[in-house]
C-alpha cells in the first residue's frame, strides 16, 4: 500500500542514489556497491523513530516482478544487438542453461553434505531451491565497469546475454522445485512434470514474446509520427508482456516464462521495431530507458542493503552456514565455467574461442542480485518441509544465506573486478582503436587551431592568449600525426583505409536517418540500406576491406527473416510500391554517397599528416563508383517509368521543401522570433501539406 511514508522513502532513495553517482566516483567504489552500503546505513537508521518510514518501503515479489524487473529486462534487451547475440548464441546458451543447471546441482548437493558434516541437517529439497535461486547472475556492477573501461563488446554481450537468459532458467527451475515441495516432495513423476513445465516455459516464452513484440512493433509503426505515443508503447510493451505471461501461467493450462517473453519481445522491438520509431524519438527512447533502469537499480540495491540489516545473518548458526554457502557458490561457479567453456572452445576456431582471461572474469564476476532475493520472498513463511528441524523457518534460513552471498559478491568480487580488468589488460586499445584515437586527436587539434585563427581574426580572444593556445594545439596535432606515422607504410595504409571506411559508413548512416526522418525513404528502403551498411561495417571491423556491398541481410537477421516469412505466408504485399522503393533506394544511395565524398574532401586538407593519401584516394574512388552506379540506375529506372518517376520526383521535392521549412521554423522559434502559439500553428500548416 502506498502511504506518505512509502512515497517519501521512494523519492529520498532516488535522490540519494543520484548523489551516490558522484560519491562512488570520488571514493572509487562501484555505484551499486555504494548503494548497498547506503541501504545498510538506512536500515540501521530505521531503528530511530524519525527514520522509521524507510522500513515501510521494502522489496516484495510484486514490486520486483511487475514493476522493476520488466524495466531492467527491456532496457538490457532493447539495446542488445541481436546479430551479435546470434553469433554468440552457442556460448550464451551454454552459460545460461547448461552452466546454470550444473551450478545449481553442485550447490544443492555440496551444501546439503557440507552442512550435514557439521551437524546442520538441511533437506536436499531446500538446498535445491537455494541452488536454483542463487545461480542466477546480476552483472549490473560488472557491466558498469566494463562500460567505463571499454572492455571488448563481445565479453559484455556474453555477460549480459547469460544474465538475461539464466534469469528465466532460474525462475522456471525455482518455481518447479517449489511446486514439487508443496506437492509432497520430489519424485519421478514430479520430475517428469517439472521437465515438461520447464520446456513449456522456455518455448512458450519465446513464442509469446514474438507475438506480443510483433504486435507492438506494428502499433509503433502506426503511431510513428507521434513520438509520445511511440515512447509510451515501449513502456507498455515491457510490462504488459511480463504480466500477461504471468496470467497465462496462472491458468495452469500452459506455462509461459514471463522473463523469456519480455526478453524476446524487447529484443524484437530493439532490433526490428526500432526502425518503426521516428528517428526524432529514437534517441529519447534510449535515454528514457537508461533513466528508468537507473532508477530501478537504485531502488533495488538500496532495498537490498536495508534487507541485509533485517536478515538474521549474524546469528551463530546462520553465520557458519552462510560462510560455507559462499565458498560452495564460488566453487560451483568456477566448475560451471571452466569445463563447459573448455569444451566449447574445442569446436571453435581462432577469434571465436573464449580467451582464458575472459573465463577468469566470467568465473569471478558472477554477482548475485535482486532476483535471488525476490525468489526467496516467493517462498511461503509457513512452508512445511519433511525433515526440517531448525528453529528458523526454511524461508528465513534461505533469505539469510542469499543475502550473505549477495553481500560477499558485491563487497569482494565487484570491488576487485576493476583490478582484474587492468591485470588482464582488457581495457587496452586494439591496433585499430589506437589509430582511431591518434587520428581523432589530430583532427580535433587541427579543428581547434583553425577555429582559434578565426576567433583571433574576429577579435574574440587576445593575440597573446591565441598565440599560446595555437602553439599548444599545433604541438598536440604534430604529436598525434607523428604517432600515426610510426606505423609501417603498408600497415598504416591498411588501418587508415579501415578507419576511413568506418568513418564513411557512419556518415552514410547519419544521412540515411535524416532521409527517413523526412519521409524521403520508406521503411522498407531504410531497412534494406541500413542492413547493408551494418554488414559492411562488421566486415570492415573484422578486417575484410572488400565486403560484398550487395548483401543487405544474412542468417543473423532473425527478426527480418521472420517478418519476411510472415508476409509471404499471409500473402501480404506492398501494393504499387516496387517502383517507388527502387527509385527511393537508388536516390538515397546517390545522396549518401555524395555526402560521404563531400566530407572526405574536407579531410584532404589534413590527410597528408593524418590519413595516408592512398587511403583517402581509395575511399574517394570507392564512393565515386557507388555514386555513379546509383545515379545510372536511377536514370535508367526513370527513363523506363517516366510518368511514375515524374510524380515521385515532385513528391520527394515537396518533402525536401518541407524539410527546409521545418528547419527554418525550428531556428526562428529557438531565436524567439515566433511565439509558441505561432510555432504550433505554422507546424500544423506544414504537416497538412506533407
Amino acid at each position: 500500500m502506498l502511504t506518505i511514508g512509502t512515497t517519501l522513502a521512494i523519492f529520498l532513495i532516488l535522490g540519494i542514489s543520484s548523489l551516490a553517482l558522484f560519491w562512488a566516483k570520488k571514493i572509487g567504489l562501484p555505484h551499486t556497491v555504494l548503494l548497498v552500503l547506503i541501504g545498510i546505513g538506512l536500515g540501521l537508521l530505521t531503528h530511530f523513530e524519525i527514520f522509521s518510514f524507510f522500513s515501510e518501503f521494502h522489496l516484495t515479489p510484486e514490486l520486483l516482478f511487475y514493476l522493476l524487473l520488466p524495466t531492467l529486462i527491456f532496457e538490457s534487451a532493447y539495446h542488445m544487438n541481436v546479430r551479435k547475440l546470434v553469433s554468440d548464441s552457442g556460448i550464451v546458451l551454454i552459460l545460461s542453461i547448461g552452466s546454470f543447471l550444473l551450478s545449481a546441482g553442485i550447490i544443492a548437493v555440496a551444501l546439503h553434505f557440507m552442512l550435514g558434516l557439521i551437524g546442520i541437517v538441511i533437506p536436499l529439497s531446500i538446498t535445491l531451491l537455494f541452488g536454483a535461486l542463487i545461480s542466477a547472475t546480476d552483472p549490473v556492477a560488472v557491466l558498469a565497469l566494463f562500460k567505463e573501461y571499454g572492455v571488448p563488446s563481445r565479453l559484455s554481450l556474453i555477460f549480459e546475454g547469460e544474465s538475461l537468459f539464466n534469469d528465466a532458467t532460474a525462475v522456471a527451475l525455482f518455481l518447479i522445485i517449489l511446486e514439487a515441495i508443496n506437492s509432497g516432495g520430489v519424485s519421478v513423476v514430479t520430475s517428469l512434470e517439472g521437465a515438461l513445465t520447464f520446456a513449456s516455459m522456455l518455448i512458450g516464452g519465446v513464442v509469446f514474446g514474438l507475438i506480443v513484440g510483433g504486435f507492438f512493433a506494428m502499433l509503433v509503426g502506426i503511431v510513428r509520427e507521434n513520438e509520445i505515443a511511440s515512447i509510451t508503447l515501449t513502456i507498455v510493451l515491457a510490462h504488459i508482456t511480463f504480466i500477461m505471461a504471468e496470467l497465462i501461467s496462472e491458468t495452469g493450462v500452459i506455462f509461459v516464462s514471463s522473463i523469456i517473453s519480455t526478453t524476446v519481445a524487447s529484443l524484437l522491438m530493439g532490433n526490428y521495431g526500432r526502425a518503426k520509431i521516428h528517428p526524432k524519438a529514437e534517441e529519447f527512447v534510449s535515454k528514457l530507458w537508461e533513466q528508468l533502469a537507473f532508477m530501478a537499480n537504485s531502488i533495488i540495491f538500496i532495498l537490498i542493503g536495508i534487507l541485509m540489516v533485517q536478515a538474521p545473518i549474524l546469528e551463530p548458526l546462520m553465520l557458519t552456514s552462510t560462510l560455507i554457502a559462499v565458498a560452495v557458490v564460488a566453487s560451483a561457479r568456477a566448475i560451471s565455467i571452466y569445463p563447459p567453456v573448455f569444451l566449447y572452445n574445442i569446436f571453435q576456431k581462432g577469434a571465436d574461442k573464449i580467451p582464458s582471461a575472459w573465463q577468469h572474469l566470467l568465473a569471478w564476476g558472477s554477482l548475485r542480485g535482486a532476483l535471488a532475493v525476490t525468489m526467496v520472498l516467493l517462498i511461503p513463511e509457513e512452508l512445511s518441509v519433511p525433515g526440517w528441524t531448525l528453529d528458523i523457518s526454511p524461508r528465513n534460513f534461505l533469505l539469510a544465506l542469499t543475502v550473505g552471498c549477495i553481500a560477499t559478491t558485491l563487497f569482494v568480487k565487484a570491488t576487485t573486478i576493476r583490478n582484474m580488468i587492468r591485470h588482464f589488460k582488457l581495457d587496452s586499445l586494439t591496433e585499430i582503436e589506437e589509430v582511431e584515437y591518434q587520428e581523432a586527436q589530430a583532427l580535433m587539434h587541427h579543428k581547434v587551431t583553425s577555429q582559434l585563427a578565426v576567433y583571433l581574426e574576429r577579435g574574440y580572444i587576445d593575440a597573446d592568449i591565441a598565440d599560446e593556445l595555437l602553439k599548444e594545439h599545433a604541438a598536440a596535432f604534430k604529436k598525434a600525426s607523428k604517432n600515426v606515422a610510426l606505423l609501417s607504410d603498408e600497415r598504416r595504409n591498411d588501418l587508415a583505409f579501415r578507419v576511413l571506411r568506418i568513418f564513411a559508413i557512419g556518415i552514410e548512416k547519419r544521412y540515411l536517418k535524416a532521409l527517413y526522418h523526412h519521409n524521403e525513404v520508406t521503411e522498407t528502403v531504410y531497412r534494406r540500406i541500413w542492413g547493408k551498411l551494418q554488414l559492411q561495417l562488421e566486415a570492415v571491423e573484422e578486417g575484410n576491406l572488400t565486403p560484398d556491398v550487395s548483401i543487405h541481410a544474412d542468417a543473423r537477421d532473425v527478426f527480418e527473416h521472420l517478418a519476411s516469412w510472415i508476409k509471404r505466408i499471409t500473402g501480404k504485399k506492398e501494393i504499387n510500391t516496387t517502383f517507388k522503393n527502387k527509385y527511393m533506394y537508388y536516390r538515397a544511395q546517390t545522396i549518401i554517397s555524395r555526402k560521404v565524398l563531400k566530407e572526405i574532401t574536407l579531410l584532404k586538407l589534413v590527410s597528408s599528416s593524418i590519413f595516408t593519401s592512398a587511403a583517402v584516394v581509395h575511399v574517394t574512388d570507392l564512393y565515386t563508383t557507388f555514386k555513379q552506379n546509383s545515379e545510372q540506375k536511377l536514370i535508367d529506372l526513370a527513363s523506363d517509368n517516366q510518368d511514375e518517376a515524374r510524380v515521385l520526383a515532385e513528391n520527394l521535392a515537396e518533402h525536401s521543401v518541407h524539410t527546409i521549412e521545418e528547419n527554418v521554423l525550428n531556428d526562428i522559434f529557438k531565436q524567439e522570433l515566433v511565439t509558441q502559439k505561432l510555432y504550433i500553428a505554422l507546424n500544423e500548416e506544414i504537416s497538412k501539406t506533407t
